[in-house]
């Protein structure tokens, strides 16, 4: 893949499958903005700075619509454009749906959805053409667990964003798509099998691995070579499609059925 003076913003890119994104980005040749809330933000600029990589950060929520345009006007002062919006960041906490609080609720909905509305509503009008890649998930769209209906929904609601928004956006050169993670080593799904099992968590993590056929979770380098090729002309006659990166995953139709 070749992103050679592409400008490419990474929302949520200071750690997990954001950091992998950035991480290959750079590797291909991109100028990256990461746009984050995480106060490591500062540490992983400067590692990558010292390294001589292309690399700004931005601290802010992307509830913020208001800072959201300052950044974006700012970064097309710096670049003169805006090639790549990836829009990754997001949240997950598990709760039951008879229980759950409207704050919580709001929580997934306001980042996961608006969030990613408000980025690429901001980015937009710096971009002439390019390429919009919005972090879905198998969950939601295809297949779900007991405990994620607000993170669900609002990631079948990305996969929808995602389809009208390449209709609308297909005459002015922008391709749009999505990527669905299955299980990727994160520190999302780390916390993931924290909650569920405090004392042992690993042994959460290896009972993940054991569904999958490949027997494995995810990297978050893999999962940046895929945003990679969605963001590079070598993905140019693809738009408004979900594309699955789960080792499997959502493959058999009953788990416990061996051959």
């Amino acid at each position: 893949m070749n992103l050679q003076n592409k400008v490419a913003i990474v929302t949520g890119g200071a750690m997990g499958n954001g950091l992998g994104i950035v991480k290959t980005f750079l590797k291909y040749g991109a100028n990256v903005v990461i746009i984050d809330c995480a106060e490591i933000l500062d540490d992983v600029v400067k590692e990558f700075q010292n390294e001589g990589m292309p690399v700004k950060g931005y601290l802010c929520d992307i509830r913020n619509r208001t800072q959201l345009d300052e950044i974006m006007n700012e970064v097309s002062l710096q670049y003169g454009k805006i090639d790549i919006v990836v829009n990754n960041a997001g949240v997950a906490q598990l709760g039951t749906f008879d229980t759950m609080s409207d704050a919580i609720r709001d929580f997934h909905f306001d980042i996961n959805i608006k969030g990613t509305w408000n980025v690429t509503q901001a980015s937009l009008p710096y971009m002439k053409e390019g390429s919009i890649i919005n972090l879905s998930s198998v969950t939601g769209p295809m297949v779900a667990d007991p405990g994620e209906v607000a993170y669900a929904t609002t990631k079948a609601a990305i996969l929808g964003f995602t389809k009208a928004l390449a209709m609308e956006l297909v005459g002015k050169k922008i391709r749009v798509n999505a990527i669905l993670p299955g299980y990727i080593m994160t520190p999302m799904v780390e916390g993931i099998a924290l909650d569920t099992n405090e004392t042992e968590p690993n042994t959460v993590i290896e009972g993940i691995a054991e569904g999958i056929p490949m027997k494995r979770l995810g990297t978050i380098e893999e999962l940046g070579e895929l945003a990679a090729f969605l963001a590079s002309n070598a993905s140019s006659y693809i738009t408004g499609q979900g594309i699955v990166i789960d080792g499997g995953s959502t493959l058999p139709e009953t788990k416990s059925v061996g051959v």
